[in-house]
């Protein structure tokens, strides 16, 4: 009996190893004081990739430091298509672990944790980081969260939906979009300052990419200009705007009222919860950040409009880093 446990055990050693893919979490810590008890890293990957003591366990999966420089990294094998939950710790005491900005986070809100989906079991190393503790981005670069609804596609390519674009030279293999929900996909991906071109894709093919209406393209792509870490406005997929009807957009704005809407000369941005501290987006079609204002314990702030070109644009809001809303506004 003993035996032929064994051997059922080697025989699923071997399928997952088989079935993985070797991960590289990586992270800079600079500007930062290296605890003596070294840096680490945790997560719900560490029982299924081995380490004791299971999973978000502080102190058993250390990474080591790269030569001189300030990077420390840590390679393991996990499985292939799945999504996993990390953070880094300067130390190994769970009460050391950086505190990962929203823009990171897993589904935005309700989670403290970073994520990475693990999209393919080909014998090269997916690469995590060289992310700088505690921020969104390896230094000289910005957080990018590409979003896409796809509640209006009859069925989604069985391979899933990706983002391509010339951020990574047009490859819609290699950026899957995961999903939080039933229609809403989304990837984080890492790029210097600048404006770049992207499409989605329902698959994985040049065939699968979205054909866009002129009014919020650019040569037939979406346009997108990196200048900060950016969360961007769920668009439905081939379309200009969200997804979301009236009803839904009111629903998700409990809370936090536009007036008047259409907007002319301004528009007032309304809370009704004063204990709350909000960062107000505001981004047009092609999901561009226009502007940016930020509200502690107040119970309005007020929007200039009169320079915005006449058009629909979007305001996302997330209060406390944490919650999260989005609706539509009429510049006309």
């Amino acid at each position: 009996m003993k035996n032929i446990i064994s051997i059922a055990a080697f025989v699923l050693l071997i399928a997952f190893h088989s079935a993985a893919k070797k991960v590289k979490f990586a992270v800079d810590m600079t500007g930062q004081t290296v605890n003596t008890t070294g840096v680490h890293v945790s997560g719900d990957f560490q029982t299924i990739a081995g380490f004791p003591g299971g999973d978000w366990n502080s102190g058993t999966t250390t990474m080591t430091q790269e030569g001189a420089t300030q990077i420390y990294s840590v390679v393991v094998d996990l499985p292939a298509f799945s999504k996993y939950e990390y953070k880094f710790i300067n130390g190994d005491q769970f009460y050391e672990a950086e505190f990962v900005p929203v823009e990171s986070r897993v589904g935005y809100n309700f989670s403290d944790s970073r994520w990475i989906y693990v999209d393919s079991i080909a014998n090269d190393t997916s690469f995590v980081g060289a992310i700088l503790f505690a921020a969104n981005a390896p230094a000289g670069n910005y957080l990018v969260r590409f979003i896409v609804d796809t509640q209006t596609l009859p069925s989604v390519d069985g391979t899933g939906m990706h983002v391509a674009g010339s951020f990574q030279n047009w490859d819609p293999t290699t950026n899957f979009l995961f999903s939080f929900t039933s229609n809403v996909h989304e990837k984080i991906e890492y790029v210097p300052a600048g404006t770049y071109e992207y499409k989605f894709f329902n698959g994985n093919s040049i065939g699968g990419a979205e054909t866009l209406p002129a009014i919020c393209s650019v040569n037939s792509n979406r346009e997108l200009t990196v200048t900060r870490d950016t969360i961007l406005t769920s668009f439905c997929f081939a379309s200009c705007t969200s997804c979301l009807t009236s009803i839904n957009e009111s629903e998700m704005l409990n809370g936090v009222v536009f007036y008047p809407n259409p907007a002319k000369n301004f528009t007032t941005i309304s809370f009704t919860d004063l204990s709350l501290s909000y960062k107000i987006s505001i981004f047009d079609l092609t999901g561009r950040n226009i502007s940016e204002y930020h509200s502690e314990n107040n119970s309005s702030v007020k929007i200039e409009t009169s320079e915005l070109n006449k058009g629909i644009y979007f305001v996302n809001v997330i209060a406390n880093n944490y919650k999260s809303f989005s609706g539509k506004l009429i510049v006309n």
